[in-house]
């Protein structure tokens, strides 16, 4: 029995290539927050969300995949990528798998479900990954303008590829799941439709500064306006991930705290970091700012690029400033 299972294995392996020519044919079907919270709330049916998943998901693992492949060869052939490589083609053979079942089956259903948190804890760590993937292949040839302009576009699409896949695995296995949050009533899948803006801040304020505080023995304090010009009187609050904000938040936290630390390592009164959120009409804006610093003109070209970082690389073993290096 294992010999077959091993040469069915290995057939369907020998298959991904046509599978991705195939379905990397077809365009990812936009979807709107609005669509996720209508879908979620009124019209829920795990059938259907089966139905579109099992179609939706090979499209976009299956595009992602070929823009993979289209990478500079040095590149491909890092460990790392390889490593990620191996996921996505994983992923896409275990729901191909699903192609010819009945939705009409509570066993599908449940092992679809099943399949689906498999493979998004499989795809956890691509991030970390995908990033050493680009340390390896810098530390081995270095970088020229083109291949860093190619890699800067690729990651652009990658990581919303990833985002976009993450949050369809997520909608479908939360709300089907069987389970509610007493505690966030108004959630739809991982989605808050009166998420507040301010509770996500000021936790993803305090996730940092316990870090800070660990490994810098201090950390600055939070100051926070909030301007609602809808309604004074009311939290600010609007639909969003909370999970999504709280990760942003929190990376600008720890890039304000390290940098206010290393500047001011010689005071005793470490500035605090402000942040003001405004929601107007239509928009809601965060600004934080602090006193870390700053960084030279002439780099902010490159601050946003996937090739450059103003912090220090941490070592392997180096547990005392690993947490608070992020870019």
């Amino acid at each position: 029995m294992k010999f077959v299972r091993f040469i069915m294995k290995n057939a369907a392996l020998a298959n991904v290539p046509k599978h991705i020519d195939h379905f990397s044919k077809f365009s990812p079907s936009p979807l709107s927050m609005k669509q996720f919270l209508d879908f979620g709330s009124t019209n829920a049916c795990e059938k259907t969300s089966f139905a579109f998943l099992r179609q939706e998901l090979p499209v976009r693992l299956s595009n992602i995949m070929k823009e993979i492949s289209l990478m500079p060869d040095r590149l491909l052939t890092t460990p790392s990528v390889q490593l990620v490589q191996s996921w996505y083609i994983q992923s896409l053979m275990e729901i191909l798998e699903f192609l010819d079942h009945r939705p009409d089956d509570h066993r599908v259903l449940d092992a679809f479900n099943d399949a689906l948190v498999t493979i998004r804890n499989r795809h956890n760590d691509v991030v970390p990954t995908m990033a050493q993937g680009i340390i390896e292949y810098k530390d081995a040839f270095g970088q020229d303008p083109v291949t860093s302009q190619n890699i800067q576009y690729f990651l652009d699409r990658f990581y919303m590829s990833r985002i976009s896949i993450r949050m369809l695995i997520n909608q479908h296995t939360l709300i089907f799941d069987g389970t509610t949050n007493p505690a966030h009533p108004n959630t739809i899948g991982c989605i808050d439709s009166q998420c507040d803006v301010t509770e996500v801040i000021r936790d993803a304020f305090e996730s940092a500064k316990m870090l800070c505080e660990q490994y810098y023995l201090g950390a600055p304090e939070l100051e926070m306006t909030e301007i609602n010009a809808n309604s004074r009187n009311d939290p600010i609050s609007i639909s969003y991930i909370p999970s999504h904000l709280y990760h942003m938040l929190f990376e600008l936290f720890k890039n304000a705290m390290r940098a206010t630390i290393e500047t001011h390592e010689a005071s005793n009164n470490l500035p605090a970091i402000k942040v003001t959120v405004a929601l107007g009409g239509e928009d809601l804006t965060i600004k934080m700012s602090d006193r870390g610093g700053g960084v030279p003109f002439r780099k902010i070209e490159r601050l946003f690029s996937y090739m450059y970082s103003t912090a220090p690389r941490p070592t392997i073993g180096d547990h005392q400033r690993a947490p608070l290096v992020s870019g």
